[in-house]
């Protein structure tokens, strides 16, 4: 059972997608895990075949237990013992309403045979909630696969019930057990690291500049956003000032190798996630954009990979698109740091002594003082500035 967040226990094998006997190679999907914030499809580390199934759809086991035996080629199969289940959860905290949506009540003809859907964990989940068949749902994603917002459209169109008996009671929502979640990440994160915060303005001109030029080559589809420039010149700042790019394990900091750059993607239903774009400072823009787009399609698809939910080195957050100049954020354990943005706004500014008019942006820097001190911190900050004034080198 990896371990999908700093604050994760434990998770719960929601099915498997391979069986016994089965091929496997490195990077398949093997299974699909319950996480209090997301669902997650599992990767697999190893190419062999699948020797036996230790952990069975439903069951609740810690991190790091064994879920499956992986016979590697030309080597045996490890002696692993079948791990016991959790005791059963705690029953699920209700929250008093006026009234509810009478569940849905779906009938199936005699002798009808059960259909396996090709449906995210997320959507399925969700459409229990919503009271919403997902047989009779037409999947919008690849192969058809049925995701989050073919689930809300549904329930969206789906006729209002009338309310049944005033006082019933609901079992306390999605949405709400991610807030949960989170909220118990960010107080661990402010009670236990140091945090110390920076932030600088930067010039955005010759960077748009650039990418208006760019842009007039390409098609609609192929186009960039200025968003994929900010978190290129992150990853390459991060070479030049390499302990940011660390994570806090066992009372000390671990510098990474990779520079794996934790996006923060707000999700439609509520909630956020920050799953990692693997190798940031290696990919070219294009195929950056690329990767950008996809992730944060399947993220609102609840259809993440457990490597880029337990891989992120550093964190980078835009609100921009929301208004909001600049951005102090809390450091996901156990990254120890984390970059923001704010948007771009037109304000004077100096230049070769004259006043003239410059679309500028705001970055901030939070990071851990048991790591670094705000003198390598500016460093960090300085060196994204000066990559951004020479986008043709991105």
């Amino acid at each position: 059972m990896p371990q999908l967040g700093a604050d994760m226990k434990s998770g719960k094998l929601l099915g498997w997608r391979k069986k016994v006997g089965d091929r496997v190679n490195r990077g398949d999907i093997i299974a699909d895990v319950a996480t209090e914030k997301a669902d997650i499809e599992v990767e697999v580390f190893a190419t062999g075949v699948v020797e036996k199934i230790l952990v069975e759809p439903g069951q609740k086991v810690p991190i790091g237990t064994p879920l499956a035996i992986i016979r590697e080629e030309g080597k045996p199969a490890p002696a692993v013992s079948s791990p016991r289940p959790q005791a059963p959860p705690p029953e699920p905290i209700r929250v008093p309403i006026v009234s509810h949506v009478a569940p849905l009540v779906v009938s199936r003809p005699p002798g009808a045979t059960a259909v396996r859907l090709h449906i995210s964990p997320a959507a399925r989940k969700l459409a229990e909630q919503l009271k919403v068949d997902p047989a009779a749902i037409e999947g919008t994603g690849p192969g058809g696969r049925v995701t989050l917002e073919d689930v809300r459209r549904a329930a969206e169109a789906k006729p209002v019930q009338p309310p049944t008996a005033a006082g019933a009671e609901v079992p306390l929502d999605r949405r709400a057990l991610i807030r949960q979640t989170i909220a118990a990440a960010m107080t661990r994160a402010k009670r236990e690291i140091p945090h110390y915060y920076l932030s600088t303005t930067i010039d955005m001109s010759r960077a748009l500049a650039w990418l208006a030029e760019q842009n007039l080559r390409r098609s609609v589809e192929e186009r960039l956003m200025y968003g994929v420039l900010l978190l290129k010149a992150v990853a390459l700042a991060l070479r030049e000032v390499p302990e940011l790019n660390a994570l806090w394990i066992e009372n000390g900091a671990k510098q990474s190798s990779e520079v794996h750059v934790g996006v923060a993607i707000s999700l439609r239903g509520g909630g956020l996630v920050a799953p990692a774009l693997h190798n940031t400072d290696r990919m070219p823009l294009d195929e950056l954009m690329k990767s950008f787009r996809d992730l944060v399609r399947r993220a609102r698809a609840g259809s993440l990979r457990s490597s880029e939910m337990s891989d992120p080195t550093i964190t980078v957050t835009n609100l921009g698109e929301q208004g909001v100049e600049t951005v102090f954020g809390i450091i996901y354990p156990p990254q120890v740091a984390l970059v923001g943005f704010g948007k771009i706004v037109e304000r004077p500014w100096s230049s070769e002594g004259k006043i003239v008019s410059r679309p500028l942006i705001t970055a901030s820097l939070s990071a851990d003082h048991r790591v670094s001190d705000g003198h390598r911190g500016g460093l960090f900050l300085s060196a994204i500035d000066r990559i951004l004034q020479e986008p043709d080198k991105l």
